[in-house]
């Protein structure tokens, strides 16, 4: 199916539904027609797809922040290769890693093979190995899960934010294991040598439990904002010499846990922040910490607001929530405590949200029933077409939806990478997936 402005609406998911029995295949959605019978699979439709990969790095990783690299913008042009920094949630607290991924020679789905003679055979099997994905991997070794990982440039230098699973905030600078994953002898020394002996660059230990809420200002160097479960929220300064101070006075407000951070792209002083109470809130930094939430929606989910993420190009919030469902804020209308649009193809709930970094009107979700969803606000229904073409299971899916990709375990956390534009990475208990897909 075509949408209206030309994309490709991919309602057959990427993962069409194969029928062992009958050898027919149908598309498959969570929550919409039959359930998966025995002797029934999901297999991937490699047509909807310009780039697929997939990469494991052993314990799983709750979350992970992709690092803007110096490779350039907008790039399309394939093999790929991008850097992750990610954390582990190991089974046991001193079995985990904070880790540098380097993911290169990513080449795009391979087109179906041609009738040929031998000659042909050989050279796809050494094309094959020539199109091997490589990943280059440099840990450090972290004593706790890590809840929440966010990466941000002061200056020249690439820093990670860590949320501990053992309470601390934690600061660790990134630049030595961005040059160990580029080059072989020196990643072998630091594994060595080295890794034992990174430690954080700044701890704060003041948060009296653990959290997830993360961000790092677009806007102004350094600054950054923790939340915990104990619903208190914690503003980072940064001082002359590298350090932070951190106003022990958190800013009061939210009576559950603090689930999610964003701070605005346009406005040095303003932050959102969304909570186990349902709510999700405006602040403004200059103000008293008591006294800083400009404006509340109280009822924002039915249940607790699990991620927002505030568009970089329009006056949006988008909030996700254990209800299932994904939500768009006007800003400029927050007061009226009314979403300006409800989207529901989620049947679990909502576990990461992001808007496309440059198309304005294009965003992803994840959520708790391993599906990621792909949405563009421009797309509408053509009147006119009616729905002769449509498979009958689609027809009230929503018009915003483009694209639903499945196959992922207990999914987490996405990210666009923002120098790729299209490009989606992932991590769930099945690993990291990169791929992008005909729809975006």
């Amino acid at each position: 199916m075509a949408a209206p402005n030309g994309k490709p609406r991919t309602c057959e998911t990427g993962e069409p539904m194969e029928a062992e029995s009958s050898g027919s295949s149908q598309v498959y959605l969570p929550g919409r027609g039959p359930p998966l019978r025995e002797g029934e699979e999901l297999v991937m439709d490699e047509e909807a797809y310009v780039l697929y990969h997939r990469a494991q790095t052993g314990a799983p990783c709750l979350s992970f922040d992709i690092i803007r690299d110096h490779l350039g913008d907008n790039r399309t042009e394939l093999p790929l290769t991008l850097y992750l920094c990610a954390g582990t949630q190991a089974e046991s607290a001193q079995s985990n890693r904070l880790m540098m991924l380097r993911m290169h020679n990513l080449h795009g789905i391979k087109p179906p093979p041609s009738e040929g003679s031998d000659d042909d055979e050989e050279e796809d099997e050494e094309d094959e190995e020539d199109r091997k994905p490589q990943l280059e991997l440099a840990m450090v070794p972290h004593y706790g899960g890590i809840n929440r990982v966010r990466v941000s440039w002061l200056g020249e230098e690439p820093v990670a934010g860590i949320w501990s699973e053992k309470g601390q905030v934690e600061v660790f600078a990134l630049r030595r294991l961005l040059q160990v994953v580029d080059d072989p002898q020196a990643l072998a020394t630091f594994l060595r040598d080295e890794q034992a002996r990174v430690k954080p660059i700044f701890t704060f230990a003041g948060h009296m439990g653990e959290g997830f809420a993360l961000d790092w200002s677009p806007r102004v160097s350094g600054r950054l904002l923790t939340g915990d479960c104990q619903k208190n929220i914690h503003l980072w300064t940064p001082t002359d010499g590298g350090s932070w101070h951190v106003d022990q006075r958190p800013f009061m407000g939210h009576t559950r846990s603090v689930e999610d951070l964003q701070w605005s792209p346009t406005e040095d002083t303003v932050f959102a922040s969304c909570s186990a109470d349902a709510s999700i809130r405006i602040w403004d930094i200059r103000a008293a910490p008591s006294k800083a939430c400009m404006l509340t929606t109280t009822s924002a989910h039915d249940g607790d607001v699990n991620v927002i993420n505030w568009s970089r190009r329009e006056p949006f919030l988008l909030s996700g929530g254990d209800d299932g469902a994904l939500k768009i804020w006007d800003l400029r209308q927050f007061k009226s405590g009314s979403p300006v649009a409800t989207f529901k193809q989620h049947v679990a709930p909502i576990t990461s949200v992001e808007w496309h970094p440059q198309d304005s009107g294009v965003f992803a979700a994840s959520g708790a029933d391993n599906q990621i969803t792909q949405w563009d606000l421009a797309v509408e229904r053509d009147p006119e077409a009616g729905d002769t073409e449509t498979d009958p299971g689609l027809v009230d899916l929503p018009q915003q939806l483009l694209f639903v990709h499945q196959g992922e375990t207990d999914l987490k956390e996405l990210h666009w990478h923002p120098q790729c534009p299209g490009v989606l990475v992932s991590t769930a208990l099945s690993g990291f997936t990169v791929f992008r897909t005909i729809s975006v």
